[in-house]
């Protein structure tokens, strides 16, 4: 069964929670947006590191207080109650003429055109308090954002170029001890109207006690298929499961752990990731289509994502195909602690991840 067809099959009645959709009214977005363009003349760049130091004190000071309430609150809430999402819908109004045609792939994309968005990313997360970090894993670092861009020359590929082929879900960098707290995707188009597809742990009835084994430290979680993987990391095992046995946090990739033809779990690990995913795949809300301007917000500890396939630049209106401009995504990470990861980071840079596989560091020249 592939991922279209579960999320056909999906029982909406078994969704024991769903994520919080906020509507940002127009008064809250035109704050958000003046914020952007003051930051912007004032640092230039999103990048720049002493916006990302002073990000919490700027969110602080320039978002709407309802937003910065939301944030705070969803931060440190891992409550049975929590799905572990955020929905902003109208965030931010995108111009489209200024953006342009989508480029063939995220290699060719003028992050200048994102500028704007990457600045009022950034308060999203400083309001959490969490820090915009970058992973040398993605894309041997590529900034604080990645433009998600379909690419026909990786179309069946299970990453975030794909598009002909299900992305199923997964907690991101899996594979990482140090894996991102936070993530934020703006949409800044997605005229296919591809739905996002989003999976919390929270949404099991006792998850702690009917899946006790997977807090065992007895599975094999590759990195991505993409990435090279060498015989000793194909071999270290961690737990699916974590934190507090009750209400656990999950480090998840359905396609890796599972179906990825490469990796051999264990009889007993496979067995437990079986039982697990066949509850899990009934679990996954697919209710939402993002519009241009739209902000997901997931705790990445408790909220897996992915999507089901699609044409890329190809509107189905009443059955017929309409061409139509490619989706482009934004993504940002975010950690709460810089210390915590120190270990990994680059000696020079802090918000430099430099883990490559389970605590494990690249050797980097």
């Amino acid at each position: 069964m592939n991922f279209t067809e579960i999320l056909k099959e999906t029982p909406k009645t078994q969704v024991k929670v769903l994520p919080t959709v906020i509507e940002i009214t127009a008064q809250e977005r035109k704050m958000i947006k003046d914020a952007a363009k003051h930051l912007q003349k004032k640092y230039g760049d999103y990048e720049n590191r002493d916006c990302i130091k002073q990000i919490h004190q700027l969110a602080s000071y320039f978002l709407p207080e309802r937003i910065l309430n939301i944030a705070a609150d969803f931060s440190s809430d891992f409550s049975e109650t929590q799905y572990g999402a955020l929905i902003f819908r109208g965030l931010m109004d995108v111009d489209q003429e200024s953006i342009g045609a989508t480029p063939p792939n995220w290699q060719s994309a003028d992050y200048s055109k994102f500028n704007l968005y990457g600045f009022a990313c950034a308060l999203i997360h400083g309001a959490l308090p969490s820090k915009p970090v970058q992973y040398y894993s993605q894309r041997k670092g590529g900034g604080l954002i990645h433009a998600i861009i379909p690419d026909e020359k990786m179309k069946e590929t299970q990453t975030g170029s794909g598009s002909s082929t299900d992305l199923y879900v997964h907690t991101e960098d899996a594979f990482l001890k140090h894996q991102a707290d936070f993530l934020s995707f703006m949409y800044i188009r997605n005229e296919e109207q591809v739905p996002s597809t989003l999976y919390s742990i929270r949404s099991h009835e006792s998850i702690g006690t009917k899946h006790k084994p997977l807090f065992d430290r007895i599975y094999k979680i590759p990195k991505d298929a993409n990435l090279e993987i060498s015989e000793d990391e194909e071999n270290a095992l961690d737990a699916v499961l974590y934190g507090n046995h009750q209400l656990p946090f999950m480090r998840f990739d359905a396609a890796e752990q599972l179906f990825n033809p490469g990796i051999r779990q264990t009889e007993e690990a496979h067995r437990y990731l079986t039982e697990f995913w066949e509850e899990a795949r009934h679990l996954i809300y697919s209710g939402f289509t993002p519009q241009a301007g739209d902000v997901i917000l997931v705790n990445n500890h408790l909220c897996a994502h992915g999507r089901s396939a699609f044409k890329a630049g190809v509107r189905n209106i009443n059955g017929v195909e309409n061409k139509c401009e490619r989706r482009i995504m934004l993504r940002m990470m975010s950690k709460v602690s810089l210390i915590d990861m120190r270990a990994h980071t680059l000696t020079e840079d802090p918000f430099f991840v430099i883990e490559e596989h389970l605590g494990k560091n690249f050797e980097l020249l």
